[in-house]
């Protein structure tokens, strides 16, 4: 059984191992390297926190510990290989320069163009135009924001073993190409953003579905989304998506509260308590999008944003323009044309249209088999036979959704679900 210390380790691990890699990364200019540093760190912090108590500031005692063990690994290597003296004691210097500061251990280099955020600058240098587009999204999921590589994989619907074999080659070609750990300059961060958005709209996914333990990956998504937003402006960079990112991530976490049972099972948008929806956020989201859309430059993110927005402005799943979200959905699949968005549209026609049509539409798309292992497609599937009285058909499809389902609020709900179907 896992002792206290343990259980207060692999928390850390969990909540704090991307922002310690992103500072690390920072100081020792070497991926690889502060990867190895901070695993020593957290193996050494459960030797010396069980004989001395856990630090104020944990965080900033694993930077200390893991960037002293990478110098000191240095150095002693450095004794057999002469080409690491130089290394290690660049690395000394540029830890050195670093004034820590634990209750502010991101602060900004004089080169770092006023971003104070590590993850968000291991995010650019991750997405770095040397990498293809899909090792990018990988290995900034992997590095910043510790997702395993199986909550990964089941973003980009891809096997396990794939995803690895992409972060291992970005990995190597960021070492081959000598890419610098730095922040790229004014002029090349446009170059960049697209696989940042991915990235972020990603880990917020991750987050979203999710009942409590994802929350805390949501608010990361959102405040990266808004401290990127800032960032461009900053540099008076005109990019409307990164807007309607922040707008779309908004807009879907303020149904969080009304999202989850209080035994974490999914509650369906036509059953959740409107009045649990956070406004703030539903008034916050909405300006972004409507900023985003006046621009007449939008994409994929605006668009998914607006379609939240007719929901978050509907007071009830009767009232809602689905003949909107229908003909949004038609200019959202023009631009991205995925299956995932399909499927969505197809969901919103059966509204309009009936089950009927709506069904016909995801049997098509799971015949063409991209989304034959997606939860969703057949949980969706099962709903629209419940709703025409084909009850045999609905059974087989939740529990095919359930066997698929790779979080525990799916699987309650699709559970309950069968047993309604009883």
């Amino acid at each position: 059984m896992p002792t206290p210390l343990r259980e207060t380790l692999d928390a850390l691990h969990r909540e704090e191992s991307g922002r310690v890699l992103a500072t690390l990364v920072r100081l020792l200019g070497d991926l690889d390297l502060a990867e190895e540093a901070m695993q020593e760190a957290f193996a050494a912090a459960l030797t010396s926190w069980a004989k001395d108590g856990v630090p104020d500031h944990p965080r900033g005692w694993l930077i200390r510990v893991a960037r002293f063990k990478a110098i000191d690994g240095l150095r002693r290597r450095a004794r057999f290989d002469a080409s690491l003296h130089e290394l290690a004691e660049s690395v000394a210097a540029r830890a050195s320069d670093m004034q820590f500061d634990p209750e502010r251990l991101d602060a900004s280099d004089e080169n770092d163009i006023d971003i104070e955020d590590d993850r968000l600058r291991l995010i650019f240098i991750c997405c770095h135009p040397a990498l293809p587009r899909d090792a990018q999204v990988a290995l900034t999921l992997r590095e910043v924001c510790a997702l395993t590589t199986e909550e990964i994989a089941r973003g980009f619907l891809v096997a396990p073993a794939t995803l690895a074999q992409r972060i291992v080659r970005a990995k190597a070609l960021l070492r081959e190409r000598e890419v610098p750990f730095e922040v790229p300059a004014a002029p090349d961060l446009p170059s960049r953003l697209s696989a940042v958005l991915q990235v972020i709209y990603l880990i917020f996914n991750e987050g979203y579905s999710a009942a409590a333990e994802g929350s805390e990956l949501a608010r990361e998504a959102i405040r990266l989304g808004s401290i990127l937003v800032d960032l461009l402006a900053q540099h008076a960079i005109e990019e409307p998506e990164a807007q309607g990112l922040l707008g779309l991530m908004l807009l879907q976490e303020s149904r969080r509260d009304a999202r989850f049972a209080k035994d974490g099972s999914v509650i369906l948008l036509e059953n959740q308590d409107r009045s649990r929806w956070n406004r703030a956020q539903i008034d916050d989201g909405a300006a972004l999008t409507h900023v985003a859309l006046e621009s007449r430059r939008f994409g994929a993110y605006t668009l998914q944003a607006a379609i939240a927005a007719v929901h978050a402005a509907s007071p009830s799943i009767d009232a809602t323009d689905w003949r909107e979200i229908t003909r949004l959905y038609d200019r959202l699949l023009e631009i991205h044309d995925s299956p995932v968005v399909a499927l969505n549209r197809a969901v919103a026609s059966a509204m309009c249209d009936g089950p009927e049509v709506g069904l016909a539409q995801v049997d098509a798309l799971l015949a063409g088999g991209a989304l034959a292992k997606y939860h969703l497609a057949h949980a969706a599937r099962a709903d629209l036979c419940r709703r025409l009285g084909r009850f045999e058909e609905a059974r087989a499809a939740y529990e095919r959704a359930l066997a698929l389902a790779p979080h525990e609020a799916d699987r309650r709900f699709l559970a309950e679900r069968l047993r309604q179907l009883d």
